[in-house]
């Protein structure tokens, strides 16, 4: 069980380290964790906030994984790898809007 949490805790860094828009998506976690502090928001909306935040960070490993796999399957410019990385890359586009509107609702309360 502790190997399961230490090859978990490697993925998390190595998207760290590697991908750009996971490190994007992490500042705006961090942003929007600083605003929930300041507004001193209730802890339904911290439940949302977070679920929502583990959305988009979890589909954008998920679309990091597919993408390496695509290119380890061929380095052929295929249509069917295009559409993968593109289905992909739509949901976590799809759970990062939502992720926004979610926020957006929270916060203007508090505006």
């Amino acid at each position: 069980m502790l190997k399961s949490f230490a090859v978990a805790f490697r993925g998390i860094f190595l998207l760290i380290q590697s991908e750009r828009n996971f490190k994007i998506q992490s500042v705006a976690l961090i942003c929007v964790c600083a605003t929930g502090l300041y507004f001193e928001i209730n802890r339904f909306d911290w439940i949302v906030i977070i679920l929502t935040s583990a959305l988009v960070l979890g589909l954008e490993g998920v679309n990091s994984a597919l993408e390496k796999l695509c290119d380890e399957v061929t380095e052929e410019r295929k249509e069917s790898i295009r559409t993968i990385k593109d289905i992909a890359a739509g949901a976590v586009l799809i759970g990062a809007i939502a992720a926004i509107v979610v926020a957006g609702l929270i916060f203007s309360s508090y505006f």
